[in-house]
């Protein structure tokens, strides 16, 4: 992402929290102010929020050289429909806050923005005001950006601050995902990579008759990963093709193969240690990273729960400007963190 497209993007796009679009309410242009795109528990959205976003969106195709989508098209039906339903949600998270208990201050808006300015701009107050600028965008729409940002942090903080992970629910899945905590077989090998049979033969021939393995890797084999160490490299069970796979763990130690046939050439394969067995790392060892893990999942479920049921309780509550009311079918899912 480039540093001049970071505000809006940052504050906006990047929350990294749960979205979930779903179609609530209906076109009644009765209940929508003409200045408004849709009316959510009585809370207006202006026209003039969903036209910066639009533009934000614009600029960003620009910063990328691509062409915005034309009104009407597909691509511009979807952008319309993400911009719509940000804010909507955005608006919905803010009434709720209160029911939670979450209220954000002054204080933590300066205090976030200023972690913006050093992080993008070194401290540098006239670099930060370049780009809002630059982006048509002014201190109080980022700072009211930031806001709905706190809000909807301090909102997951709330709704997942009772979240525990059990020993027991860290064994099962320990005992369920073994495959993923620990090592295969592995063996070290060494091998040459040529183009065709009659050089892996003469090769072979040679090999045989007492001419270096590893001399002949650095000048013969096309393998890069392996050729300036004498074709040597430490292989893992199912790592390679198959062929390739089967000839190095069946082989002998100290067994130089026949030319082996892979989708890459052909290899001639020498075992140089025995099979080192398989590997399964303790519990112990991977019970934090697991605990972890089962707790950010568990949180993630809390707050899409949360949102979907926030969703149902606005349906009745939400009314759009005709020409703004989502797809019946529109779905959507940003992934927590």
């Amino acid at each position: 992402m480039k540093k001049t497209r970071i505000i809006l993007l940052l504050l906006v796009a990047a929350t990294g929290l749960v979205m979930l679009a779903s179609a609530c309410g209906g076109d009644d242009n009765e209940a929508v102010p003409r200045d408004a795109v849709a009316v959510v528990g009585g809370d207006e959205i202006s026209k003039a929020q969903y036209d910066n976003l639009i533009e934000q969106a614009k600029k960003s195709y620009q910063a990328q050289k691509r062409d915005f989508p034309k009104v009407g098209s597909t691509e511009y039906n979807a952008l319309k429909n993400q911009a719509i339903q940000f804010l909507v949600q955005r608006s919905e998270f803010e009434q709720k806050a209160d029911d939670l208990g979450v209220d954000v201050t002054a204080k933590q808006i300066d205090a976030r923005l200023k972690q913006v300015k050093q992080q993008y701009f070194g401290g540098d107050e006239k670099k930060y005001k370049e780009q809002l600028k630059q982006q048509g965008l002014t201190d109080a729409q980022v700072r009211n950006d930031i806001r709905a940002q706190l809000v909807q942090e301090g909102i997951f903080k709330k709704l997942t601050e009772d979240v525990t992970v059990t020993d027991k629910e860290i064994e099962n899945y320990y005992n369920s995902h073994k495959d993923q905590y620990g090592t295969p077989e592995s063996r070290d090998v060494r091998h040459i990579l040529v183009s065709t049979k009659k050089l892996a033969d003469e090769l072979y021939k040679r090999i045989k008759a007492g001419e270096s393995f590893a001399t002949l890797a650095k000048k013969y084999s096309k393998d890069p990963g392996s050729k300036d160490q004498g074709g040597k490299l430490t292989i893992t069970r199912g790592q390679t093709v198959l062929p390739f796979d089967q000839t190095a763990f069946n082989l002998g130690t100290g067994t130089l193969s026949q030319p082996v046939k892979t989708q890459y050439g052909y290899h001639l394969i020498e075992p140089l240690s025995a099979v080192k067995p398989a590997k399964t790392t303790p519990l112990k060892d991977v019970k934090a990273q697991i605990k972890q893990q089962l707790t950010q999942t568990q949180k993630n479920d809390a707050m899409t729960k949360w949102i979907a049921d926030t969703k149902k309780d606005f349906e009745d509550k939400t009314s759009y400007q005709v020409g703004f009311a989502p797809p019946p079918t529109a779905t959507g899912t940003t992934t927590s963190g």
